[in-house]
């Protein structure tokens, strides 16, 4: 049985929507006023919130603010019950976070289809949410034991092969051996590096934040680190003379040099990944007045129309086809970064190439120094 908070200062009003809804099987809590009725919101967390615009003490408004400013109240539906239809009171509900408006006085019919219209939405939301779950579940399952117990294998296997038998080894062989454990370290360090970013841009995300561009968060050479990090990249994959640089010239865009060394990082690292040996990969940069934009183009897997949409986190797809390295969480990490920053992930798969675009908006902020 659903429960419906009801918060009206009119008793003829709030004692005739309780009767109406217990008699269609709710479980119904009602408050005389704004502070009562948010009070037992928090109390009770109801499945749905009827709260009345204009009350005593603290009135609609207030209360939404309240709601939705707490973790466990923040997701309940809220209607507004109001005798006015004020263009602005109905603008600023909405913006508060209100899910529906009931004018009154209004038909029963009309009111038994609103509640039951959210209950529905609410219900519909939870079932994604839960699939969503089971999914990333499952992605975890098949990501993190390959992702940590590979490298952590090669760490073992040739720090007990130089502990047991340094004496014994050629130079050269020591030097190989050293250069994996190197790689299966740096293996580590970026998978840990990306799943407490992760973590950190799903808070911020969670809390409905966007990165604030502050005096120092702006990037004033972005073809630079373009630049250094692919090369850096090729140079690691033995793969310089792949990379084909069209660069255009310098902007300052709106996102901390850390942010976006990040970006170019993960997507640079997918298309070296994902591409074959000795193909090409060509990375453009352009910009009008307002909008930076970096493109990657390579000859790598196509993905589905699908499979693009689906984006997130711990996603690899294919994994149980296909062997490869990493967690799948580039893109998404990526996909956040640019939506925190106010910005853009555009891809474009087809049978011999996938192309990612990443767009950022330019900013007239420049840091100085002091």
């Amino acid at each position: 049985m659903k429960k419906v908070l009801i918060i009206e200062d009119e008793q003829f009003v709030r004692e005739n929507i309780v009767e109406i809804l217990e008699t269609n099987d709710y479980n119904v809590i009602s408050a005389p006023n704004g502070a009562i009725g948010a009070r037992l919101a928090e109390e009770h967390l109801p499945d749905l919130i009827l709260c009345d615009v204009m009350m005593p003490e603290l009135d609609g408004h207030g209360v939404l603010t309240r709601i939705k400013s707490q973790a466990a109240t923040s997701t309940i539906p809220f209607i507004f019950l109001t005798a006015r239809a004020d263009t602005s009171d109905l603008r600023i509900g909405m913006n508060l976070g209100a899910d529906d408006y009931i004018t009154k006085p209004f038909r029963v019919a009309e009111l038994l289809q609103a509640v039951d219209m959210r209950l529905r939405k609410q219900e519909n939301l939870k079932d994604v949410a839960d699939k969503k779950l089971q999914q990333l579940r499952a992605n975890i399952s098949l990501a993190l034991p390959h992702e940590f117990l590979t490298p952590l294998s090669g760490i073992l296997g040739f720090s007990e092969l130089l502990l047991s038998s340094y004496d014994s080894l050629e130079r050269d062989e020591i030097m190989e051996m050293l250069g994996q454990l190197n790689t299966s370290a740096r293996r580590i360090h970026h998978l840990v590096q990306n799943f407490l970013l992760y973590a950190k841009l799903m808070s911020l995300q969670s809390e409905s934040s966007r990165l604030r561009v502050s005096h120092y968060d702006v990037v004033t050479s972005p073809e630079s680190i373009v630049n250094d990090v692919a090369m850096s990249k090729a140079y690691h994959e033995q793969r310089q003379e792949d990379v084909i640089f069209t660069l255009s010239p310098d902007v300052p865009i709106a996102i901390s040099t850390m942010y976006f060394t990040k970006l170019v990082e993960e997507i640079i690292d997918n298309a070296l990944k994902y591409s074959r040996p000795q193909s090409k990969i060509y990375l453009e940069s352009e910009h009008d007045s307002k909008t930076y934009r970096l493109r990657i183009t390579n000859d790598g897997r196509p993905m589905t129309t699908e499979q693009i949409a689906a984006i997130g986190a711990y996603t690899q797809f294919d994994r149980q086809i296909y062997e490869q390295q990493g967690s799948g969480l580039g893109l998404s990490i990526t996909q956040k970064l640019l939506e925190l920053h106010d910005g853009h992930l555009i891809i474009k798969s087809g049978e011999n190439q996938t192309t990612v675009q990443i767009e950022l908006p330019i900013t007239d902020e420049v840091p100085t120094d002091n």
